[in-house]
């Protein structure tokens, strides 16, 4: 049982600006996009009618990160598997350099991952992750996700399936 007390607030225009907020100035663009690049994707899976949802992390009053968990659209270098059957992408997970090394990332992870579940059902998880950001890589191998050796990029697609 964790002892932080986190919630997830939808992410929307009005709250735009406590996702810019974020402190995150050791986290390279090309490792995380931006709030704003997270918003227009977020705006744009609404306009779609794509399922899932991009949350803000909330600690009590206080925007600790962001997380965009949502339908999978296909793109060329998506792994042969994520072809099979529907997907969610996991994109644009950031926490406060602040609130890191602390377990609340995982928390957050789980708690996005367990409501869009409840509110989309559940489906297999892909992200991508930046070949040289290691601290990442370590935090979702330890949270279910297995490194698979396809790539976009410099990303390493990584992926989270469902249990029997």
């Amino acid at each position: 049982m964790s002892l932080f007390s986190l919630t997830l607030e939808p992410l929307t225009q009005e709250n735009l600006p406590l996702a810019r907020a974020i402190r995150r100035e050791d986290i390279s663009e090309a490792f995380v996009d931006t709030a704003d690049t997270i918003w227009e994707l977020t705006r744009w899976g609404l306009e779609h009618h794509c399922q899932g949802r991009t949350f803000l992390v909330m600690a009590g009053e206080r925007c600790i990160g962001m997380i965009l968990l949502g339908e999978a659209i296909p793109w060329e270098t998506d792994p042969p598997e994520m072809a099979a059957e529907p997907f969610y992408r996991l994109m644009g997970f950031v926490l406060d350099q602040r609130y890191r090394g602390q377990g609340m990332g995982g928390q957050a992870l789980e708690l996005a991952i367990e409501r869009v579940y409840q509110e989309f059902g559940p489906r297999p998880i892909a992200l991508g992750c930046h070949m040289d950001n290691h601290g990442a890589e370590r935090f979702y191998l330890r949270h279910g996700f297995v490194k698979t050796p396809y790539r976009e990029g410099d990303d390493f697609y990584y992926m989270k399936w469902l249990c029997p």
